[in-house]
C-alpha cells in the first residue's frame, strides 16, 4: 500500500542518480583530460627538443653571421642587427614548428587569426613600433653614427652604448642610461660630437679697455701653444668680437684632435689656466663688471644718504644695546 512518503523517496532516489551520473561524467572527463595530457607528454618533450634544437641553431647562426662578416663589413652596427633578426627569426619558426607538434589541429593560421594581426586596432597598436623598426633599419644602413660615439639628441648627450632594432641607448656623461626611440633620431635633428677627429673649442676673454689688444692677441697665442691639448694641425685664432659693459671682448678658438666630451673638458681648462698665467704675467687686465655710481645725480644721491643714515641708525641701536 502506497504512503504519504512514497513521492519523497521517488524524488530523492531520482536526485541522487541525477547526482551520481553528474559526478561519474565529471570523474570521466577530468579522466579523459588527464589520459589526453598523459597521451600528449611525448608530443610536449618533442616541442620542447624542437626549441631547444632551434634555439641552438640561432646562437650558431649568430657565430657564423660574426666570424663571415665581422672583420670584413664597414657596417658592423648593420651585422649586429642582421644577427638579431636572423636569431629571433629562426626562434619564432622553431616555434611555430613546435606548437605544431605539441597541439594537434594547430596552424600558423590560426595563430594569426587569434591574435588578430590583420586587424585595423592592432594596426594602430603597433604603428610605432613597426616605425622604430622601419627607422632603426635605416640608421643601421646609413650609419650617422656608431656605437662609441658621443651624441647630442634634443636635451640627452652622452656615449652610443648600444643600437637596437627599437631604440638606441646611450650613457650620459654623469652616468644615467637613456633609452631613445630610433624614429626621434632618425626623424629630428642629430648631432655627433666625435663624427670627425678634429673639433673646435672656444671661450670668451675680456681684457681691459686700457689694454692693446694685438698685444693681448699675441700672448694669448703664445698661451695656447704651452696647451699641449690643442691641435698643431689647425691654426688657432683670437678675434676682438665686442665692446663689453667692462671689457674689450675677445674669442679664442682653437682645435682639438680627440672630440670627447673628456677631452673637450680637459682642454678647456688647460687653455684658461694658460691664459690667465699669460695676461698676468704681460699685466693685461682681465676686469670684471664695474658700475659707476653719478652721486651728482639727485635720485643717486638720495639712496646714498638714506643708505648712510641707515648704517648710521644701525651703530647706534649696537652702541645703545
Amino acid at each position: 500500500m502506497a504512503t504519504a512518503d512514497t513521492p519523497s523517496i521517488t524524488q530523492a532516489a531520482t536526485e541522487n542518480a541525477t547526482n551520481v551520473v553528474t559526478y561519474r561524467t565529471i570523474a570521466d572527463t577530468a579522466n579523459d583530460l588527464l589520459m589526453s595530457f598523459v597521451e600528449r607528454i611525448p608530443y610536449f618533450i618533442a616541442a620542447i627538443v624542437v626549441m631547444l634544437i632551434f634555439w641552438l641553431l640561432s646562437i650558431a647562426f649568430k657565430k657564423v653571421v660574426r666570424k663571415l662578416l665581422g672583420s670584413r663589413s664597414r657596417h658592423q652596427n648593420l651585422v649586429k642587427v642582421f644577427q638579431r633578426v636572423g636569431g629571433a627569426l629562426i626562434l619564432f619558426i622553431g616555434f611555430m614548428i613546435a606548437m605544431v607538434v605539441a597541439i594537434p589541429g594547430f596552424t600558423p593560421a590560426k595563430l594569426i587569426g587569434a591574435l588578430g594581426i590583420g586587424s585595423v586596432a592592432i594596426g594602430f597598436a603597433f604603428k610605432d613600433i613597426f616605425q622604430n623598426l622601419l627607422s632603426g633599419i635605416l640608421l643601421l644602413l646609413s650609419e650617422p653614427f656608431r656605437i662609441g660615439d658621443q651624441i647630442v639628441s634634443g636635451d640627452y648627450e652622452g656615449t652610443v652604448e648600444d643600437i637596437k632594432i627599437r631604440a638606441t641607448t646611450i650613457r650620459t656623461y654623469d652616468g644615467r642610461q637613456v633609452v631613445i626611440p630610433n624614429s626621434d633620431l632618425y626623424t629630428s635633428a642629430l648631432t655627433v660630437n666625435t663624427a670627425y677627429k678634429q673639433r673646435r673649442l672656444q671661450v670668451e676673454v675680456g681684457i681691459g679697455y686700457e689694454d692693446d689688444i694685438e698685444t693681448a692677441k699675441a700672448e694669448i697665442l703664445q698661451a695656447l701653444d704651452k696647451a699641449n691639448t690643442v691641435s698643431i694641425k689647425a691654426e688657432p685664432s683670437v678675434i676682438a668680437t665686442g665692446f663689453g659693459g667692462s671689457s674689450i671682448d675677445l674669442t679664442v678658438r682653437w682645435f682639438i684632435e680627440n672630440g670627447t666630451q673628456a677631452n673637450k673638458v680637459a682642454s678647456i681648462h688647460q687653455v684658461i689656466v694658460e691664459i690667465k698665467k699669460a695676461l698676468d704675467n704681460a699685466d693685461i687686465n682681465i676686469p670684471f663688471p664695474i658700475r659707476t655710481l653719478d652721486l651728482s645725480d639727485p635720485s643717486v644721491k638720495a639712496i646714498a644718504d638714506r643708505l648712510a643714515e641707515q648704517q648710521v641708525a644701525h651703530v647706534d641701536e649696537k652702541i645703545a644695546k
